[in-house]
């Protein structure tokens, strides 16, 4: 048996306020004046002084805005490594993402990208990065993701929604400062929240399970019990917690794998755009015959927030349109190999997917 050695984001700091650090921490690592800093921002984050007063540019630093409206695509990728190739005659000393999943996915992908040749598509899948990445930080604007810590960042190319699963991917550093994420409106803090208690769900009822994998699920999955069923938490507290249950959660699945709700919410998004955290939760709420006790809780939390996810999004599909999300869905096989071992094969057809999309 060879078991794999994974790599782990290197540095990270903790504490309500420490973005005030991100000057000092990145600082060290400039190569030269001409060597910029690229900043990677969440559009939302436009003419927020509170925020934008405390990136630190200098010389050729450039700040690129970008929405997170849409999930990060490939092609979305290659032109911003093409932008900055183009701009700065020099290579750049690091990039650094401040948002949420999207803004994270992209910075680790176009760090990945900087050093290595061709299309981003070219390496969706596992281990097909063969130069490290340039240095790169990630600043989560919102918590739940396990974008910060994980060794993936996925991306929607033409023909798949899949990550650039890599050694190369995590962060070299993580600042986590948990005031970033108290404006983060009510349904967004529910999905991504989310997001975390489903990675916690699919690897704590999967068969790559293992004592490494519990344990950082375990304790990510009392987190989001604390911060979404219980009533006594303050706001900061409540920041602080889901913040490390996305870290948690993360490293649950950096060594196991997400399963049936993650395989389905990416045909989902690839066919009708439908963002991450939402798409989960739109799964979710149909997979009782997987996850009974996890989606009974679900529906709980769901009450309590008074969330309501929106319906019939297959109702007017055609036959290529549902044939087009259940191929996504069922090239994901660690993923159904995860939820239902190897034989998964003889549970998961495409009457069967065809049937629970038609749910959706």
């Amino acid at each position: 048996m060879s078991y794999k050695n994974y790599p782990m984001v290197s540095r990270v700091v903790f504490g309500r306020g420490c973005f005030n650090q991100l000057a000092d921490i990145i600082s060290p690592k400039r190569l030269n004046t001409r060597a910029p800093f690229i900043f990677l921002v969440d559009d939302v984050f436009k003419g927020d002084a509170w925020l934008n007063s405390r990136i630190p540019l200098a010389y050729d630093d450039q700040l690129i805005y970008i929405s997170a409206e849409e999930e990060p695509k490939t092609s979305q990728v290659d032109e911003l490594v093409e932008q900055i190739i183009l701009t700065h005659k020099d290579r750049p000393s690091g990039i650094i993402g401040i948002g949420g999943g999207t803004l994270l996915d992209l910075a680790k992908a176009v760090a990945v990208m900087l050093t290595n040749e061709g299309e981003s598509r070219d390496y969706q899948g596992w281990d097909l990065v063969k130069n490290p990445a340039i240095y790169h930080v990630g600043v989560p604007t919102i918590s739940g993701t396990g974008a910060e810590v994980s060794r993936t960042t996925v991306l929607t190319g033409p023909e798949k929604k899949l990550g650039i699963n890599s050694d190369y991917t995590p962060f070299d550093q993580v600042i986590l400062d948990p005031e970033l994420t108290k404006d983060v409106p009510k349904e967004q803090w529910f999905y991504t929240g989310m997001d975390c208690y489903i990675h916690c769900i699919e690897s704590l009822n999967g068969t790559y399970l293992n004592a490494f994998s519990q344990s950082y699920g375990e304790k990510a999955f009392e987190l989001c019990k604390e911060i979404f069923l219980d009533n006594d938490l303050s706001e900061e507290e409540s920041q602080d917690k889901l913040m490390m249950a996305s870290w948690h959660g993360g490293m649950s699945i950096a060594y196991s794998q997400v399963g049936v709700a993650h395989a389905m919410s990416y045909g989902l998004s690839f066919l009708l755009g439908t963002k991450h955290g939402i798409g989960n939760c739109i799964v979710f709420d149909h997979l009782e015959e997987f996850y009974p006790e996890g989606v009974a809780l679900f529906k709980k939390m769901k009450k309590k927030f008074d969330i309501k996810l929106p319906q019939g999004l297959c109702a007017n599909l055609d036959e290529q349109q549902f044939d087009t999300m259940i191929d996504v869905a069922i090239s994901l096989e660690p993923l159904w190999e995860n939820a239902l071992g190897k034989n998964w094969k003889q549970t998961i057809t495409r009457e069967k997917l065809r049937a629970l999309y038609e749910k959706m």
